[in-house]
């Protein structure tokens, strides 16, 4: 290596974000190895013994290059500092990790994986003992305690009796508590094919489907566990080129729609066919559709509780909130990462009934006997609308617009900057600065009020008022007409994230306005 790539690998040591940690595989504090993770665990073991926690490590991984491995030497750095574990045999869905925490009563939980991130990245998710990822404030006790870590060559590690297997008898556990979402028994005659795009969703969504009656195709070359994508363009179903060998399989076989999970399974994405066209849903709109169908099928069946909440994040459709509170359902929202959502349904447990969760990058949760987005979960229920609506002669789309049709026509899109390496991390900084001191102008519209979560502080006509989030670096702007932008750092890639928000009289004008907006924000950017 030269003195700048040096610098690159060591400047840094990889900290938890929304997703825990997560970074590019190689040499170096700031990289993904057997010594960061081996260093991240020591520090996780001792916040846990630390704070009296006893009950335990579930540990499970995805089929990432070194995910199998990585996921083991957890295990045996637990079991030198005499903590139990719960090791999955072979890669599971993040959920099965989730639910596995609360089965085993464990006291906390380690997912290894990088989601949907390219091939050279893995990463290490760490969960509490309800199943939900750490909170900022259990994190920074981790962080704290990774810190006092001198030398990572001198981590002790053994394999022993303390590691117990979760064999794949365990499956039909989770599944019989996913078959629980159901509502309505549907005819079951809409052929929906299936990708898990090489990862976790493969071993557990298609054969569960196919026993539930439903008529799924999954994709031969992407049900292969891959590490290194071969089949796929994008390991992200937020992306349009994860789709296309799918759609070319789904034209072969006239299938109406098409599913696709990450690597890891905690987010779908969906392909509709729709005018003889495949159309892909946001994540924004896959969360409604699966919003107004719980709530309108549970209303008709009676079966709404007198207290229910839906929780979605700051970056989520507002329509998600509007949905929920027609049925006068209590709707909390939180920063950007599952971690909160699940924090908040332990809070509120005791208050009411949990109905659902969901957040725009293709999240969602049905069911709170898991902690974290729940692809397993949202495929089962998707198939089931997907059904149903096929009954009455409708597709997903057409149900989606008389959504739309009722509550207004709600745009959203997300716009990302990738800046790489010591010099983006500053720039990200300096965007952050510069928007912080200069709200964005909007032509027409008037700015009405602005969140700076940073320092807590939501300041409306002249009056501070504080926030109820945890501090993070990050802004938003209200505008008339239920328009609003968010600046956000990710928390898991090099990325500045810019996030839009409105409600037109139309969808065409919603979008033509969205799009006017970000062009006029990326030139703002591009002066500075």
């Amino acid at each position: 290596m030269n003195e700048e790539q040096i610098e690159e690998v060591f400047y840094n040591d990889l900290s938890f974000g929304t997703g825990g940690l997560r970074g590019l595989m190689g040499v170096g504090t700031n990289r993904v190895n057997v010594y960061t993770i081996r260093k991240a665990t020591l520090g996780f073991a001792n916040y846990l013994l630390k704070n009296d926690k006893t009950g335990g490590v579930a540990i499970a991984y995805d089929n990432r290059h070194y995910s199998k491995e990585f996921a083991k030497e957890a295990a045996m750095v637990l079991a030198a500092k005499g903590i139990k574990s719960y090791l999955y045999t072979a890669l599971r869905p993040t959920p099965m990790l989730s639910y596995a925490v609360r089965y085993f009563k464990a006291s906390g939980g380690i997912m290894i994986t990088a989601s949907h991130n390219p091939k050279t990245y893995n990463g290490y998710k760490a969960y509490d003992e309800t199943g939900a990822q750490l909170n900022p404030f259990d994190a920074e006790q981790v962080i704290d305690e990774i810190s006092k870590i001198d030398n990572p060559f001198e981590i002790d590690y053994v394999d022993n009796d303390l590691i117990h297997y979760i064999d794949e008898s365990f499956d039909a556990i989770y599944l019989k508590e996913v078959k629980k979402i159901s509502i309505l028994d549907v005819k079951k005659h809409v052929k929906i094919v299936y990708s898990p795009l090489h990862g976790t969703g493969g071993p557990i969504i298609p054969s569960f489907l196919k026993e539930m009656g439903y008529d799924v195709y999954p994709y031969a070359p992407q049900m292969i566990v891959d590490p290194s994508f071969t089949n796929t363009k994008s390991s992200n179903p937020e992306e349009a080129d994860a789709y296309e060998d799918t759609i070319n399989y789904a034209k072969e076989l006239n299938a109406e729609v098409i599913m696709v999970t990450d690597p890891d399974a905690d987010r779908l994405g969906i392909a509709v066919k729709h005018n003889g066209v495949y159309e892909l849903l946001s994540g924004n709109q896959t969360a409604v559709i699966e919003l107004y169908y719980i709530l309108s099928q549970k209303k008709k069946k009676e079966l709404l509780p007198k207290v229910g909440f839906v929780y979605k994040t700051n970056v989520t459709s507002d329509l998600i909130e509007v949905i929920a509170k027609s049925y006068q359902m209590i709707v909390e929202t939180t920063l950007t990462g599952f971690k909160f959502i699940g924090e908040k349904a332990e809070l509120n447990k005791d208050k009411g009934t949990y109905l659902f969760g969901a957040e725009e990058s293709y999240g969602s949760l049905v069911s709170d006997f898991v902690r974290d987005k729940d692809a397993v979960q949202a495929v089962f229920l998707l198939a089931e609308i997907t059904n149903f609506c096929a009954e009455k002669k409708m597709t997903l789309m057409d149900y989606l617009d008389e959504i739309y049709q009722e509550f207004g026509y709600y745009y959203e899109y997300t716009k990302s900057i990738t800046l790489l390496g010591l010099s983006g991390l500053e720039k990200i900084n300096q965007l952050m600065s510069y928007f912080r001191e200069n709200p964005p102008k909007i032509k027409g519209k008037k700015l009405l009020s602005y969140d700076d979560i940073q320092t807590g502080i939501h300041k409306e006509n002249g009056l501070e008022t504080k926030l109820d989030y945890p501090k993070s670096n990050v802004l938003k702007y209200y505008y008339e007409d239920n328009t609003w932008i968010v600046f956000r750092p990710s928390g898991t890639e090099p990325k500045m994230k810019i996030y839009f928000g409105t409600k037109g009289k139309s969808m065409d004008g919603a979008e033509s306005y969205i799009r006017i907006l970000s062009e006029q924000i990326q030139l703002e950017i591009e002066s500075l």
